[in-house]
């Protein structure tokens, strides 16, 4: 595997004002009747699955620790925010730069203890901790949802297109800023035993939905433990899953030198493979799976494979 390509890159003219503006008016004119075929032809829907999987190339960059990726990936990121501005602008709801003063302003309102209301640096700047700043962020943000009105409920506002335990820990991370919440994590940890055994009675009764109902009620309440414990729940299963794939790699790979397949392993042989890799550790040598940029770079980039962008429109 080769090492991250994390060298600067050169400047560029022009300031980032100047830049972003650019890929604004670029994306303006692939949108336009004499634009791109393609780019007129997306929509809100279409675009959605293009959002989150640059989203979670970001992520994946960052867990390479690969810079040089990372500074594409947002790129890509940058360039599906622009894409959809650019179509609600079409439609008269709303244009980029409006989403960009919506957040400016809001990163103003949640730091007023840095900014004052104009936007300026305070003058009687407090300094707070990084557990104050997240509990006045979320006091202010609760008194906004507040008076918003198409939020009637507390839960109201949180996307369900979030990964599902990502979802658990946002819904337990607002019930919690009312103070119904659990004290300690180890009082977590006594209600998983208590789902845990609930699913264990649900598994004796054979019933399929009860079934799935306990697991559920395990999963929301694991998610929740992560919270307690802030840990981010979808970080700590990929690298779970990260970790179980370069192990069963491995194990591959011991059974290819006795020139044997998975298939042709008995259940106790693959059992003993997974512990003999486990305490050596050797899972660390394993080949990891091609980069995003490597795969778009051979045209197995499964953003184009599942949602049909051409090869001249990938960013």
């Amino acid at each position: 595997m080769s090492e991250p390509t994390n060298a600067p890159r050169p400047a560029l003219a022009g300031t980032p004002g100047d830049r972003f503006n650019r890929l604004v008016e670029i994306m303006r004119t692939l949108r336009s009747p004499t634009g791109c075929a393609w780019d007129r032809e997306q929509s809100l829907a279409s675009l959605r699955p293009f959002v989150l999987e640059e989203a979670y190339e970001v992520v994946d960059a960052m867990d390479r620790n690969d810079r040089s990726a990372l500074c594409d990936e947002i790129g890509d990121l940058l360039l599906e925010a622009v894409f959809v501005a650019q179509i609600c602008a079409e439609e008269g709801a709303f244009t980029i730069a409006d989403a960009a003063e919506a957040v400016t302003a809001k990163l103003i309102r949640r730091h007023p203890h840095v900014f004052d209301a104009s936007g300026t640096a305070a003058t009687d700047r407090r300094d707070l901790s990084p557990v104050q700043v997240k509990e006045q962020w979320e006091r202010i943000k609760t008194r906004e949802r507040a008076g918003t009105p198409q939020r009637a409920t507390l839960l109201d506002g949180i996307p369900e297109s979030l990964p599902s335990l990502l979802r658990s820990s946002r819904i337990g991370a607002r019930t919690a800023n009312v103070g119904f919440d659990w004290d300690e994590p180890g009082e977590v940890v006594d209600k998983v035993d208590e789902e845990l055994n609930e699913l264990r009675q649900a598994i004796a009764t054979g019933d399929v939905a009860h079934i799935e109902e306990e697991l559920g009620d395990l999963l929301f309440t694991v998610a929740n433990l992560a919270r307690k414990l802030r840990v981010d729940p979808e970080s700590a299963l990929r690298v779970a899953n990260g970790k179980f794939t370069r192990r069963f790699r491995a194990i591959e790979r011991r059974l290819a030198k006795q020139g044997r397949s998975l298939h042709e392993a008995t259940p106790d042989e693959l059992e003993r493979e997974w512990q003999v890799v486990k305490a050596a550790g050797t899972e660390a040598t394993d080949v990891s799976p091609p980069s995003p940029e490597a795969r778009r770079r051979s045209g197995d980039h499964p953003r184009r494979a599942r949602a049909g962008r051409p090869e001249t429109g990938d960013a």
